[in-house]
């Protein structure tokens, strides 16, 4: 044993099995305490008091907490600055080192030097691992030794180095320290309201994740090529909130993705690490273009045009609804999540921060990374981005990927009636057809707030300006 006492701080790996920081503790102390903190740097910034990922979060913690307990331990958590908590949980525990799984956010890496200068101060060291990526840091890079900027050499470079080990199952067995805790404190001690958690079919914690897991492995994994680019289909694993939250581990995926050769599913795990590598080497893509020309585009000015795309009432029957989804549920297909991009940075012309913006307000599943990589990919001002001059064509997605409006109807009903002829695009349909089925144009659902052709020439002047100039 190095240490007599340590403790792991909890942040976006909410489990008790397959966690580095947790078992290098109980491979170097006698002694292991657990503790989470509701950073109020974090939450006193939400837009509202009612957020079903801090929901989701409390009743990951109740069943953490009672996992923690069975093995004679148990959860301390603390509500305030996690710069200030940590430290003095740690003091007054008097333990050697905090142990903790790395974080690749520009302001998660800035608190984590802050707290280890602080323990340091004490004589207690700040020991932080690799978890939620299968490989970071300079692990996987070019043969110049430099970050990869572009997707698929990175992707084989990864593959190539992957072994057994790298996914090999951390063993967290052992005894954890009694402690006296409170328990998990509510939302509402919190200052938080309770959510629609329930309603929309999500269950938290790693019960939530295993069942998931479950299901995707037992069929649809070997298909999930095939199957998931259709919302309407039951194609995709629905584990990105569980993922973010780490109520599962990433190395379990992987290990699965590779005995099973589900290599489709394997790449969409890849990509997740690919966008950590970024935002981690390159973190100027936080409220900026990756590729630094375009910063010069000059976005349009459309604050109606922004509030239609917000609210689901563009025109475009895919894309409201996409966006009618993202609202009731806090969740989109990925495949939709390009496609609504798209049509804000190249149909309306608005500058992509602003839909990212959304987005993160609106996602269970936010994580900084992949949602400034998805939408800088989107907008073409990213690495590895589509080009500029490929703009999707919101009528001919929609007529590919949801051929029968199935998902177009669940969420924009008052289509409903529309013949499969015209639900991809019901300005189409005569007057006297409209009036027929009840669905008026610019009465019962709104006439397209933007032509796609002419829409598409002014992106291509727009972008094209800053390639002649960059």
């Amino acid at each position: 044993m190095n240490h007599e006492k340590a403790l792991v701080w909890f942040r976006r790996d909410l489990r008790d099995h397959d966690h580095a920081a947790l078992s290098a503790a109980l491979s170097n102390a006698r002694h292991v305490y657990c503790a989470f903190v509701f950073d109020t740097d974090i939450l006193d910034a939400l837009p509202s008091r009612q957020d079903r990922r801090v929901h989701f979060i409390r009743e990951s913690l109740v069943e953490l907490d009672a996992a923690l307990r069975s093995r004679g331990g148990g959860l301390i958590v603390r509500h305030g600055r996690a710069g200030d908590e940590i430290p003095a949980l740690a003091a007054r525990l008097g333990v050697a080192a905090v142990f903790a799984n790395r974080d690749y956010e520009p302001a998660s890496k800035a608190r984590d030097a802050a707290v280890a200068e602080r323990l340091q101060t004490c004589g207690i060291s700040f020991i932080d691992g690799k978890d939620q990526a299968i490989f970071d840091g300079n692990e996987v890079l070019t043969q110049a030794g430099k970050p990869f900027t572009v997707f698929t050499p990175y992707k084989n470079a990864w593959l190539k180095r992957l072994t057994a080990a790298d996914h090999a199952e951390w063993a967290c067995d052992g005894e954890l320290a009694a402690v006296e805790t409170t328990g998990v404190p509510s939302l509402e001690q919190l200052g938080f309201l309770l959510t629609d958690l329930e309603k929309i079919g999500i269950r938290p914690g790693m019960s939530g994740a295993r069942t998931l897991w479950d299901d995707f492995r037992a069929g649809r994994i070997a298909r999930y090529g095939e199957l998931r680019d259709y919302p309407a289909i039951k194609g995709v694993s629905y584990l990105s909130v569980h993922l973010r939250f780490g109520t599962l581990s990433i190395r379990e995926l992987v290990r699965t993705a590779v005995a099973r050769e589900a290599n489709s599913w394997l790449n969409e795990l890849i990509w997740r690490d690919f966008y950590f590598m970024i935002l981690d080497r390159f973190p100027h893509v936080v409220g900026q273009s990756f590729k630094p020309e375009y910063e010069a585009i000059r976005w349009a000015d459309r604050p109606a045009g922004f509030a239609a795309w917000q609210d689901g009432r563009t025109g475009y029957p895919l894309v409201d609804a996409a966006m009618r989804q993202l609202k009731a549920s806090g969740w989109m297909h990925n495949r939709l999540r390009m496609i609504v991009a798209s049509f804000l940075s190249k149909d309306l012309g608005l500058d992509w921060r602003l839909g990212e913006h959304h987005f993160a307000g609106k996602l269970n599943d936010f994580d900084l990374s992949a949602n400034n990589g998805g939408w800088q990919w989107a907008a073409s001002t990213g690495c590895d981005a589509q080009p500029y001059f490929r703009i999707f064509n919101p009528v001919t997605q929609s007529e590919k990927f949801d051929p029968e409006g199935k998902f177009i109807r669940r969420y924009v009903p008052e289509l409903a009636a529309v013949p499969d002829k015209y639900i991809h695009a019901p300005w189409r349909m005569g007057r006297v057809e409209q009036e027929a089925i009840g669905v008026v144009i610019g009465r019962d659902y709104p006439a397209p707030i933007v032509d796609h052709a002419q829409a598409r020439e002014e992106t291509l002047a727009r972008y094209g300006v800053v390639r002649k100039t960059g």
